[in-house]
Parts: structure tokens; C-alpha cells; sequence
């Protein structure tokens, strides 16, 4: 169990079901044909998923002294494992997952494309040894590495693919990829300043500048607020403009109901929130909310194709 919780199991399956929902319960519902076969996407999730487990690896090797303020009962790397096995863990798994992004890049035939896999585990070491410590950047790059690990779906089972007789369709999909791909990040992205406000005692011991420190737990709140308002309006504009608008009345009480409630509970509860155990509260309903947002493009599709 230390070992599934030194690479964050829950969060690898997350971005496994994911990356499966959005193929399929999306993608091969839909009438076209695809670049990879299926195990060379079952491939392709578990190259984005061992790069991710590196990422956390090597997060945790340097977040030991953190850690042991923020969460001591989660402390690992020292307690269970020792940091040089943890370093052979993060190595092994960043060489699985960069191998594996080189390998599907030539079954595609776009052998360039490798290099992505090599800028997203450079990124993620950079970030866990030094970006995490300035003002917002961290918390942009990993909302933009969810983002990613939607995009990189597109790039990989709809681009080479793509000819002049369906660009129109294959267009629409990877926008429709794109919408979900803009949600994953202001969720995440929101969700990554909520932990800071969760961990900043020991964020401020280790001399981090993450903007609760910055601005102060009361501005960031509100800083935090204001932001929540974004994604409310967008998924409003999205429920009533191609959901209601298209009478899927299934798909738009869905996210009433699992989306848009809970990102305005988070809203009226961020205002008010202060102890460590309320901002743990409102990270875990932003995980939901994403959970359930993802989920939302298999209800849609068989929406849309039953009242067809």
C-alpha cells in the first residue's frame, strides 16, 4: 500500500478512466474511424499514466520537509521508502512512459510528437524541484498537464487521421475535446489554489510563495470566489446553448445536477471557509465536480444519440 500511495494511486485512476471515458464513451460512439488500434490506446494511457506516477514521485521526494508540517501522517519517502529507491521508482517510470510516447509516435507516424512526452516529464521534474515554488506558476503548469493528457487524445486518435473529406468532423470533435480540456484546467487550476490555502503553514516554514501567503488566506478566498464564477457562467452558457437549446433534457439535468450544484456550493462555501478541514472539504467536492464533468460526455453522447 506505501508504494500505491507514493505514485497517488487515485489520481492515476482518475486520469486512466479519463483518458478510457473520453475514447470510450465518446469517440468510438461516433461514426468515424480512428489511428490507434485498442491496445495501442491502452498504450498511449498507460504511457500518460506512468509519466504522471513519476511526476508524483519525485514531488514527494521533494516535498518531504512539507509534508512532514502540512500532512506528517502521509509522509513516506524516509518513513517507508527510501529516497534512492524512490529515485529508481521515478526513474523507472518516467523511461516506461517517455518509451512509450516514442514507440506510438512512430505507429502514427509522427515521430516528432515524441518529444511531448519528453517536455511533459522535464516539466513535471522542474516543477517539483523548483516552479512549484513561484507565484502561480505551479499551479498553472499542472491545470495545463490535466489539460494535456485530454488534448494529447485528439493529437493522437483524431489528427493523423484526419483527411479534407471529414476535417469538418474530426474539427468538431477535438473541439469538443478543447471544451473539456478549458473546464479541466479552471477546475484544476482552482483546485491546485485551494490546496495551497490547505497546506500554507508548512508551505510558509519551507519558504514557498504561493499566493496564500502572498495575498493572505482572506484575499485568496475571495480571489478564489471570483474565479469559481468563470467556470458557473461557461457551464450555464454550455447547458443552455447546445444541451436545453437541443431539447437533451437527460444530459442538461444532468449537470445541474452533478456540476453546476456543486460549483455553486463551492461557491457559497469558499467565502466562508478558514480551518485547514474546510479547504481539504472544497478540494475533494472540486475532484468530484471534474469526475463528474468528465463523465458528463458519455451521458451527452448517448443523449444526443437517443433522441436522434
Amino acid at each position: 500500500m506505501k508504494y500505491l500511495k507514493l505514485i497517488r494511486y487515485q489520481n492515476l485512476l482518475m486520469l486512466a478512466f479519463m483518458q478510457l471515458i473520453f475514447r470510450y464513451g465518446f469517440l468510438k460512439l461516433q461514426d468515424i474511424t480512428l489511428a490507434l488500434a485498442y491496445w495501442h490506446y491502452l498504450l498511449l494511457v498507460v504511457s500518460t499514466v506512468s509519466i504522471a506516477a513519476g511526476g508524483y514521485i519525485i514531488n514527494n521526494i521533494f516535498d518531504v520537509a512539507t509534508d512532514h508540517e502540512n500532512k506528517p501522517q502521509n509522509v513516506i519517502i524516509g518513513k517507508h521508502i527510501s529516497e534512492s529507491k524512490a529515485y529508481t521508482f521515478y526513474f523507472i517510470f518516467t523511461v516506461i512512459g517517455v518509451f512509450i510516447g516514442f514507440y506510438l509516435s512512430n505507429v502514427i507516424g509522427k515521430p516528432g510528437f515524441a518529444a511531448l512526452f519528453i517536455i511533459i516529464a522535464a516539466t513535471l521534474y522542474l516543477y517539483a524541484t523548483s516552479l512549484k515554488q513561484s507565484l502561480l506558476i505551479g499551479n498553472i503548469i499542472v491545470a495545463l498537464l490535466l489539460s494535456l493528457s485530454i488534448l494529447i487524445i485528439g493529437l493522437f486518435d483524431l489528427y493523423p487521421v484526419t483527411n479534407p473529406e471529414n476535417r469538418s468532423v474530426m474539427g468538431l470533435l477535438f473541439m469538443i475535446l478543447l471544451d473539456y480540456a478549458i473546464f479541466a484546467f479552471m477546475i484544476n487550476f482552482i483546485r491546485e489554489i485551494v490546496k495551497d490555502l490547505e497546506d500554507i503553514d508548512g508551505d510558509k516554514s519551507q519558504g514557498m510563495n504561493t499566493l496564500p501567503i502572498v495575498l493572505g488566506i482572506s484575499k485568496t478566498t475571495k480571489l478564489v470566489l471570483g474565479l469559481s464564477l468563470i467556470p458557473i457562467f461557461c457551464i450555464l452558457h454550455y447547458l443552455n446553448s447546445y444541451l436545453f437549446a437541443n431539447d437533451l433534457q437527460i444530459s442538461t439535468l444532468y449537470g445541474i445536477v452533478f456540476i453546476l450544484a456543486p460549483l455553486i456550493y463551492f461557491t457559497t462555501k469558499i467565502g466562508f471557509a478558514k480551518s485547514q478541514n474546510d479547504f481539504h472539504h472544497l478540494s475533494i467536492v472540486l475532484k468530484w465536480i471534474l469526475f463528474f464533468g468528465i463523465i458528463s460526455i458519455t451521458i451527452i453522447t448517448f443523449n444526443m444519440k437517443n433522441h436522434a
